[in-house]
């Protein structure tokens, strides 16, 4: 940020000069969620891999394009990037506590899984309405987030293996989404038009 004062006038002008943070929370939100959900429509096991995309970009490069939204006075960017981060690094702390020497015992069920999909899923839903202020893409990208917790809630509450598979495949196309909005809005930036529309 630059500040630049015009003594005469008594003003004190603001330019924004940082980059745009949004791209890197984008990335590491779609990447991940794309490859996880390949696990859920039951195309591979859960494994390392996913393991590792959910602490370093589901999780860490969320959590760092939020903390640079709050810089940028982009609360619902703050609030979106940080907590789906957190999100992913509680969903890694989920898989990895119980297989840890003192975890064991603590293993959640189907169902208190659920409940934390489902939570998940009506705090995606505010995030929608708030959405709806603001472009198709980003509306597109709750509404498909939205409707994936709560299909991965129904999953774990009826304990349905076929709805569990679906959501996979809707989960693909929800961060097929954010994968597009994160490399549409590099490319139209670095070429200076819109060649991609968002």
């Amino acid at each position: 940020m630059e500040t630049s004062t015009n003594i005469a006038a008594g003003e004190i002008i603001i330019k924004d000069n940082t980059g745009n943070p949004a791209p890197l929370g984008l990335l590491g939100f779609g990447l991940t969620t794309i490859l996880l959900n390949l696990h859920n429509a039951g195309i591979f096991e859960l494994n390392s891999m996913i393991l590792g995309m959910g602490i370093f970009m589901g999780g860490l490069a969320q959590i760092i394009a939020g903390i640079q939204e709050w810089k940028k006075n982009n609360t619902f960017g703050a609030t979106a990037f940080t907590a789906y981060g957190s999100f992913w690094l509680s969903f890694v702390a989920l898989v990895l506590i119980p297989n840890t020497s003192f975890g064991a015992a603590l293993k959640s069920s189907e169902t208190a899984v659920a409940w934390y999909l489902l939570m998940w899923g009506i705090f995606t839903f505010c995030m929608l309405i708030a959405a709806l202020k603001l472009n198709r893409l980003t509306q597109a990208i709750f509404l498909t987030l939205t409707i994936l917790f709560l299909l991965l809630a129904t999953a774990d509450f009826t304990g349905n293996k076929s709805i569990h598979t679906v959501a996979g495949y809707e989960g693909i196309l929800c961060g097929a989404l954010a994968f597009y909005g994160s490399v549409a809005q590099v490319i139209n930036e670095v070429h200076g038009k819109k060649t991609f529309p968002v």
